[in-house]
């Protein structure tokens, strides 16, 4: 029988200690929060204009950073870091998700009145897919330590993937998904939108509604994506708790960060360039892990702010031409 690796901190070598009550204190307040959202901000279906979009991205943020304060003043300066650290990463890594979402509402014809619908579900059923992933992933690294070359490597390969493109547009075409076509097969999905309804009746059947089908490629999209961005976090800390927190915090506030920003994100021209250079300074970071090299936490959150910083300022400095974005489904997608 294989023993389990106990997975330590960086700075210490020793086994970072949860208490079982900051657990239910995450998953409670995070539960809270989305009821919030689901019930007190968005009561009723309508189109998100920028100004309340830049509202919820403040509210997510800010709640993102008090769980970090409050993770820092509870388990250590170290455990801050760590989990700042994985948070911008993973909060970085969504801007891929943003595109991609503006893509596939494009393709679909989705009005923005019923794109908060399907974000809500799609990021909640989202929540429950990272957990999933991240288990097995710690479940992975704790029994098998060279596990942490083939994340490493995989960040590489993502990296170069990442320079490669460039700003191009992403290279997807949802109406060709073969879930689409399996899903086709097992529930019958009407010609038309009914409303912000997922199922409706015709002719005395039930049947899928569009949106239903766009859901389900939003899902997925995030299951893609999440195998490229959770083992960046593993990369920073392999803490269970830090690792979900960070990438739970970020992930719930996908929603308003779409709506806030997807319309702007080709204006960055050298963000996704240098969201490359982040993937591949932390696949390095966790491919020599295992031969006893570790980065302070401190340091890891400072060459990451170091990195986005200059990417943001360096697009600032020197705008790119106007062109035809995936953010154009912000600004041209009407109600059907």
């Amino acid at each position: 029988m294989i023993a389990p690796v106990e997975l330590t901190t960086p700075a210490t070598g020793a086994p970072l200690q949860v208490p079982l009550w900051v657990w239910g204190a995450f998953i409670g307040g995070v539960a809270l929060a989305i009821i919030a959202d689901l019930k007190i901000m968005h009561r009723s279906a309508h189109e998100i204009a920028m100004r309340e979009a830049l509202r919820m991205v403040a509210f997510w943020v800010s709640l993102g950073m008090l769980v970090g304060a409050g993770i820092w003043v509870t388990l250590g300066a170290d455990a801050g870091a760590q989990y700042l650290a994985g948070y911008l990463v993973e909060l970085s890594l969504s801007i891929d998700n943003v595109f991609v979402f503006a893509v596939i509402f494009d393709r679909f014809k989705v009005s923005r009145e019923r794109q908060p619908r399907v974000l809500f579900w799609g990021i909640l059923g989202a929540v429950l897919m990272r957990g999933a992933c991240i288990a097995g992933g710690l479940a992975l690294l704790s029994y098998f330590t060279w596990t942490m070359f083939i994340f490493g490597a995989m960040l590489l390969l993502t990296s170069v993937k990442m320079l490669r493109s460039g700003n191009d547009d992403p290279d997807v075409d949802p109406s060709r998904s073969r879930a689409l076509r399996l899903m086709r097969r097992i529930i019958p999905i009407s010609d038309a939108y009914d409303g912000h309804r997922f199922f409706t009746r015709q002719a005395g059947r039930c049947m899928a509604t569009p949106l239903l089908a766009v859901l389900l490629i939003v899902e997925i999209s995030d299951l893609v994506f999440a195998v490229d961005s959770i083992p960046a976090v593993f990369g920073i800390t392999q803490d269970p708790f830090l690792v979900f927190s960070s990438n739970i915090m970020a992930i719930i506030g996908l929603r308003a960060l779409y709506f806030a920003v997807a319309s702007l994100l080709g204006e960055y021209r050298f963000l996704k360039p240098g969201l490359a250079i982040l993937i591949a300074a932390v696949g390095v970071k966790l491919i020599l892990q295992p031969m006893g090299f570790h980065v302070p936490p401190l340091a890891t959150l400072t060459v990451i702010g170091a990195i986005l910083g200059c990417s943001i300022g360096l697009s600032l400095l020197f705008p790119k031409r106007a062109t035809n974005e995936p953010g154009s489904a912000m600004r041209s997608a009407k109600p059907d």
